[in-house]
């Protein structure tokens, strides 16, 4: 089982070089923090098709600042009365270890607990075919949605970015209580998240 480098350098250290193919990522973060730029990286580091149910193409494009990188991304537009035929039909069109990104998979989760793990089957199995990964952007809202457990469940990896904000000080902690063909991090890695993503070297404020 090849590892596949996340494009974070970090992490790829902590993890041995990435993480195995056919993995289904599971990234779960405040809708207010910077998550998004965990997704750019995902994104950036192979052939990937960009799933957005929220927001529309031309913003997601914006804030990837793709670049010299448009030709590897493709960005899909997933708003309309069926998510799942577009998430699906993006995964069979996966490349050869290339990785899908569904931003974010609240809608899909909406959906019958039926019809969403029939879906997270069929994705596993496209990624899996391909030798790639699935990225599921999973953020975190008041009233969880009625599949998140099931998100969690079928997800090889769960990354858990917990955003806390004292003072005049923002403190991304990324948590990874399972990794599935892997070493879930023993401790909570301080990520700085600004235009990029890497470590924190700030000591905390008492």
């Amino acid at each position: 089982m090849e590892s596949l480098p996340t494009g974070i350098s970090v992490l790829d250290r902590e993890f041995d070089g990435g993480i195995p193919s056919g993995s289904i990522v599971a990234l779960k973060a405040d809708p207010a923090s910077q998550s998004e730029l965990i997704l750019n990286r995902f994104s950036r580091v192979r052939e990937c098709r960009y799933l957005t149910t929220v927001r529309s193409v031309d913003a997601v494009e914006e804030g990837l600042a793709l670049g010299a990188a448009a030709d590897e991304t493709v960005v899909r537009d997933a708003r309309g009365d069926d998510p799942f035929a577009v998430a699906l039909d993006a995964a069979a069109d996966l490349p050869d270890c290339g990785t899908v990104i569904v931003d974010s998979v609240g809608p899909l989760e909406a959906g019958g607990r039926e019809e969403y793990g029939a879906f997270l089957d069929d994705l596993r199995r496209r990624v899996d075919e391909a030798g790639g990964l699935a990225v599921l952007h999973a953020l975190k809202g008041a009233s969880a949605e009625r599949n998140r457990v099931v998100t969690e469940q079928v997800a090889d990896v769960v990354f858990d970015l917990r955003t806390t904000v004292t003072g005049t000080e923002i403190a991304n902690r990324l948590i990874v209580p399972k990794f599935r063909g892997g070493a879930a991090l023993e401790e909570p890695l301080k990520l700085k998240l600004t235009d990029s993503v890497s470590v924190d070297t700030s000591r905390d404020i008492a």
